[in-house]
C-alpha cells in the first residue's frame, strides 16, 4: 500500500500513546490499524524523559503497523496546548509587475504568509502554526483562496500559534529518535475542535473538554477558530493515585477499579454491589462498595470541574450554542455526562469515534490527527510548507534588499531602511486594529455577535 495514501495520527498521551493509521480512500478516511502503549517519560503531557518516550512511540507504531499490514514512515504528531499563545498577524505584498495587476499564484501566497510570519518572538518559542482567516485582494475582503485572481495587492489576516522550543524539540526529538518522519506537528485542540465539531458546533461556538491521563485541556472554537485554550494539571492519572491512596492498594489495582467498576456520579453506582480490593499487607482482600468507590472518583472529577467553570467564568464566556463536547479516555466513566451538567450550560454530549476498534473516546485525538492532515486545503499546505521553513525565514521584501553579505542584519538593512519597515508595521497594525470584524449572514449577525466582542480579547 502506498504510504502517501495513509495518515498515522499519532497522540502522546501522559498515560498511553496511541497510533491510529488511516487510510484515504476517496477523501473520507478509514481506520485500519491502532496501536496503544502504556507511556513512559511523560509528566502533565510534557516529555520529560526523551529515550523512553521514544520507546514507547516505537512500540505503538509497531502494534499500528502490524494490525494494518502498513510500512509507516511519518506520523502526524499532536502538541499538547501547554503555554500555547496565540496572536493575530497580518502580512500584505504587492503583487503588480512594472504596476500592472496579474494573476495570483502559489508564491504569491507564500511570500505573503512569510510576510506575516515577520513577527517578534521571544527566542524561549517557537512557530508552530499559521492559520488564515481570510486573504484580502485590492481592498476585497473575506476570500479563501485568491489563487487565479488578478490583483495589484494581496493581504492576509491569520492566527498565528507559538509554544515554547522545549517541548516541541523534545517531541520532535522523541518521534525521530523512534524512528520515524515527522509529517506534520498540530496543535491537539485544533485537530480536534476542526474535525469533530460539525458546522455550526464550529460557527457559533463550542467548548471541548479533552480529559485526559495526565491533565484535562479546555478549548473554545468559535467563528471556525480556535480562540481560547486552558490546561488543567490533573486527569485521569490523578483519579488512580486518589483510589490508591484512600483504598490503600497498588496504582495497577487503583486503574482496573476505576475502569471497571468507577462511576463519575456516586449517586448513579449501586451501593450494593461489593468489589474485593486487594489491600498492601493483607493477605484476604478487602470488600467496598461500588458507590464508595465511586466517591472517591467524584471528589476529583468535581474539582477538575470547578476549576475549568471557574476559568471558563472568569473570561466570560457565554452560553455557547455548541454546548460542551466532552472527549478523552476520562470521558468514559458512566456518569461523566450527568456531572458535567452540574457545572456547565448547553448541550453536554460526550465524543465516541463511530468506526469499528475505536469506539472509545480516548481515540478522539488520534483520529482527529488524521482527518486534519487528510481535509488540509492546497491554501493550508502551502502556508505550512512556509512554516516548516520559519527558521530561514525572511521578508520577500527583506530578500530583495539583501546585498551579498548576510552576515548581520545592519548589511540587510541600513538603519533608515529598519526606521521605515518598523513604522510601516506599526501603521499597519493601527488599520488592522481599527478594523471592525465584517458581519456574517444577516440571520446569523444578531445571534453570533453577541459572542464576537467578548471573544476578541481572548488571545494571550
Amino acid at each position: 500500500m502506498n504510504n502517501s495514501e495513509v495518515y498515522v495520527g499519532l497522540d502522546i498521551g501522559t498515560t498511553s500513546i496511541k497510533a491510529l493509521v488511516c487510510e484515504s480512500v476517496k477523501g473520507q478516511l478509514k481506520v485500519i490499524g491502532v496501536g496503544v502503549e502504556r507511556s513512559a517519560g511523560l509528566n502533565r503531557g510534557v516529555i520529560v524523559d526523551i529515550d523512553k518516550t521514544a520507546q514507547a512511540i516505537s512500540a505503538a507504531v509497531a502494534q499500528a503497523e502490524e494490525k494494518s499490514n502498513v510500512e509507516i514512515k511519518s506520523v502526524v504528531v499532536g502538541l499538547p496546548a501547554n503555554y500555547l499563545q496565540m496572536q493575530r498577524v497580518h502580512g500584505m505584498i504587492t503583487i503588480a509587475t512594472r504596476g500592472q495587476s496579474r494573476e495570483i499564484v502559489n508564491q504569491d501566497v507564500i511570500d505573503v504568509a512569510r510576510e506575516a510570519l515577520t513577527q517578534s518572538i521571544p527566542p524561549e518559542r517557537e512557530i508552530i502554526d499559521l492559520i488564515p482567516t481570510e486573504f484580502t485582494v485590492d481592498g476585497f475582503s473575506g476570500i479563501k483562496d485568491p489563487r487565479g485572481m488578478v490583483g495589484v495587492r494581496l493581504e492576509m489576516k491569520a492566527t498565528l500559534y507559538t509554544g515554547p522550543k522545549t517541548i516541541i524539540h523534545n517531541t520532535k526529538k522523541a518521534v525521530q529518535q523512534a524512528g520515524y518522519d515527522i509529517k506534520d506537528f498540530v496543535i491537539t485542540p485544533i485537530a480536534t475542535d476542526f474535525n469533530l465539531l460539525n458546522d455550526g458546533e464550529q460557527d457559533f461556538g463550542t467548548v471541548v473538554v479533552d480529559l485526559g491521563g495526565g491533565q484535562t485541556t479546555t478549548s473554545i472554537i468559535h467563528d471556525h477558530q480556535l480562540k481560547y485554550t486552558y490546561v488543567d494539571p490533573e486527569g485521569g492519572k490523578y483519579i488512580t493515585k486518589d483510589i490508591s491512596t484512600v483504598m490503600n492498594t497498588s496504582l495497577k489495582n487503583a486503574e482496573q477499579l476505576k475502569l471497571n467498576h468507577g462511576y463519575a456520579m456516586a449517586s448513579l453506582a449501586d451501593e450494593e454491589v461489593q468489589v474485593d480490593v486487594d489491600v498492601v499487607g493483607q493477605n484476604d482482600p478487602v470488600q467496598y462498595s461500588e458507590q464508595y468507590l465511586s466517591e472517591v472518583i467524584e471528589a476529583r472529577v468535581r474539582q477538575i470541574f470547578e476549576r475549568i467553570q471557574s476559568k471558563l467564568q472568569a473570561i466570560h464566556a457565554p452560553e455557547l450554542p455548541g454546548g460542551v463536547v466532552l472527549i478523552g479516555g476520562v470521558a468514559a466513566l458512566p456518569g461523566i455526562k450527568e456531572l458535567a451538567e452540574q457545572y456547565f450550560t448547553g448541550s453536554i454530549k460526550v465524543n465516541v469515534p463511530e468506526q469499528m476498534g475505536i469506539r472509545h473516546p480516548r481515540y478522539a485525538v488520534s483520529l482527529a490527527l488524521g482527518m486534519y492532515e487528510n481535509q488540509l486545503s492546497d491554501i493550508d499546505r502551502l502556508i505550512k510548507q512556509t512554516v516548516q521553513k520559519v527558521d530561514t525565514i525572511k521578508s520577500p521584501h527583506e530578500e530583495k534588499s539583501q546585498t551579498t553579505s548576510t552576515n548581520t542584519v545592519n548589511q540587510e538593512w541600513p538603519e533608515e531602511s529598519v526606521k521605515q519597515r518598523e513604522r510601516a508595521q506599526r501603521q499597519a497594525q493601527q488599520r488592522l486594529v481599527a478594523e471592525k470584524p465584517q458581519q456574517k449572514k444577516k440571520k446569523q449577525s444578531a445571534f453570533s455577535n453577541r459572542f464576537k466582542n467578548i471573544f476578541n480579547n481572548l488571545f494571550d
